[in-house]
């Protein structure tokens, strides 16, 4: 008799671990192809980004830079520049000028594989643009005293990735660079320098 229950009890056991391998084990799938759904895909794309070693972003432009100075070209670094791009742009402008945007320095075909432009140069095969001044040159800032807000102005250095090299001859403006550039940016980035007097 005291065999029976014993079976009895071993055969209710079995039945419980089928019935709770069957609930949840025997019916569990899992797949490693994916990660599952989060709702917020993951971002593998790094931005763009235009810096300078001679100032912070939204800081001041040292005087060696400007009218006051030296006026050369300050030096610039980009980097993570997107796949397929073929060429780079640069536009500097002050917006807080007293005749409206003024372009300070605009160069377009740098090669892809331009990481920075140095101090007092421009990349070799890169091709310089009339700024507001008519001349083809790095426009060093020069604002009048005491206009822009609180006395100081605003200098944007914009870099473009583009998907084209650009055929523009020297005396294109801005106003051609930005027309040309239509449809054929990948990414761009700014740069904000602070410069008064």
């Amino acid at each position: 008799m005291k065999k029976f229950f014993i079976i009895i009890f071993i055969l209710i056991i079995a039945g419980l671990g089928a019935l709770v391998y069957l609930r949840y084990g025997g019916a569990r799938t899992t797949s490693f192809s994916s990660p599952p759904p989060s709702g917020n895909p993951i971002n593998t794309t790094t931005p763009m980004t235009i810096s300078s070693p001679a100032f912070l972003d939204s800081q001041s432009i040292p005087k060696q830079y400007t009218c006051d100075g030296t006026g050369v070209n300050p030096p610039l670094q980009f980097s993570n520049l997107p796949d397929g791009t073929q060429s780079l742009a640069l536009l500097v402008q002050d917006p807080d000028a007293p005749t409206g945007v003024w372009t300070h320095w605009l160069v377009w075909n740098m090669a892809a594989t331009t990481t920075q432009i140095s101090e007092n140069s421009v990349p070799g095969g890169a091709v310089q643009g009339q700024g507001s001044s008519g001349q083809n040159v790095y426009g060093a800032p020069c604002p009048p005293v005491g206009t822009g807000p609180g006395g100081v102005h605003h200098y944007i250095f914009t870099v473009y990735a583009l998907d084209s090299e650009l055929t523009l001859p020297s005396y294109s403006t801005a106003q051609n660079l930005q027309s040309a550039m239509q449809g054929h940016i990948i990414s761009q980035a700014q740069l904000v320098g602070l410069y008064g007097r």
